[in-house]
This record gives C-alpha cells, structure tokens and sequence, in this order.
C-alpha cells in the first residue's frame, strides 16, 4: 500500500458502463525462481485450461460432478492449494495472470498430488463475460485481498463493485456465496455497498463477517497485519 489515506469514492449513482479495456488488476512484472519456471514448462499445458469463449464441461476436466469454486487472483497460490488440499470433494479453478505465480501454484499442485484443482491464466472478468464459465454453474467465488486501488481516478478498476458484482452474481448457483478478503478498510466498506446493493446477494451476517477458520493466511495478509492494518471479510450469498 503507498498510504493509508481514504480515497474519496466514485459516486455510485452516476455509474460508468464498464469498457472491456478496464483491468482491474495490473501484470506485474517479475522473474520465475527456477523452480518456478521448471514447473510452468513442465505442468502448464496439464493443469492450465486454455482460455475459450465455449463453455468448460467441468465434468470431462475433474472426472466427476463435484461443487466447483473458483478463486480470482490467488497470488502465489499458497492458500488455494491448502484449501483443495483440505476440500478433495470440491473442484477449485484458480485464475491468476501473475506467471511466477501460476508457476508456483503449479508445483504445489504436484507436491501435494491435487487432483481438483486447475488454472485459467486469463484476465477472470474476460473468462466470465465471455462465457468461458456458465451462468448458475458456480457454488462459490473466492475474492483474497485484490488491488484496492486506493486513488479516485483509479476507483473504476475496482473488482468488487457493480456491474462486475452482477457478473459474478450471474454465474453463481443459487445459495453459492462470495467471499471477499480485503485489509484496506476503505475498499471493505465500498464493498459492503457494493455488494448490498447487487440484486441477488444477501449478506450473510449483519455486515463483516466474522473470519473464516478454514482460509489459511497468506504472507500478503501477514504484511497488513504488521502494518496496523484491519482485515475485514464479507460473505454474500445468492438468493
């Protein structure tokens, strides 16, 4: 984080229809260890699925009919492998543009023998309007600490906000949830409005959820608890 100055927010009622060109995230730049490079030659083309405009037959990827959850920017992916780890019943599609990153979630995929977990190396809102992932087919979204981009001109590239909320809402099956995990409190509380004024989600609790014991906690989330800083959780689910 470059400071811990509130942003003034976009005013919600005078919305922007989104342009596809409007990233929400940034490709960071960064060099592959070489085990991280050994790993991304070596798995990709047998845990990434390619990016389509067809939707996925998870059935014919995982071999069974199991919940899919799909995590959007896992980082270096260290708690999404322990979350398949701990859930062998449930299909985890992580999508990341970060290669390194997909690197390394690749080889905790082989060290830990996952069998229900894959990638999309894609931009996630282009997977999702696309059409890569059906409408009603998904039990829940994974959202863990993405960019807050802090300033008001940067606001629009915010995940968490409408319309992309009503994609992700479009996508889900009903009674599937969205967990969000931010620790800039700013971006929590446009989240919290965001997300309560997203037709189809309830909130499960009154507003911040309490934590959830079963996310393991990432060095990224460790950073902003030696900063002073809150981490706040929202979980929402579909109605």
């Amino acid at each position: 984080m470059k400071n811990d100055t509130m942003p003034q927010e976009i005013n919600t009622e005078e919305r922007p229809s989104f342009r596809r060109e409007i990233r929400t995230f940034v490709l960071r730049s960064g060099h592959f260890t070489n085990s991280e490079r050994k790993y991304y030659d070596e798995l990709h083309d047998t845990f990434c699925i390619p990016y389509d405009k067809n939707p996925l037959d998870y059935e014919k990827i995982f071999g069974n009919k199991n919940p899919l959850v799909i995590e959007i920017g896992f980082g270096m992916g260290k708690a999404t492998a322990i979350i398949a780890e701990n859930n062998p019943d449930i299909n985890y599609i992580g999508m990341e543009v970060h290669k390194p990153g997909v690197g390394k979630l690749l080889g905790e995929i082989k060290e830990r023998n996952l069998k229900n977990l894959r990638i999309i190396e894609h931009d996630a809102m282009e997977v999702l309007a696309d059409g890569q992932i059906a409408d009603e087919s998904v039990s829940a979204f994974h959202i863990f600490f993405p960019d807050p981009w802090q300033k008001k001109r940067h606001c629009k590239r915010r995940l968490i906000q409408r319309p992309r909320t009503d994609l992700l809402t479009r996508k889900l099956l009903r009674g599937g949830y969205l967990y969000f995990v931010t620790d800039w409190l700013p971006y929590a509380e446009f989240g919290l409005e965001e997300l309560t004024a997203t037709e189809g989600l309830k909130n499960r609790y009154e507003a911040f959820a309490p934590h959830q014991e079963w996310r393991p906690e990432t060095r990224f989330e460790q950073k902003g608890l030696d900063a002073n800083r809150v981490i706040k959780e929202l979980m929402f689910e579909k109605i």
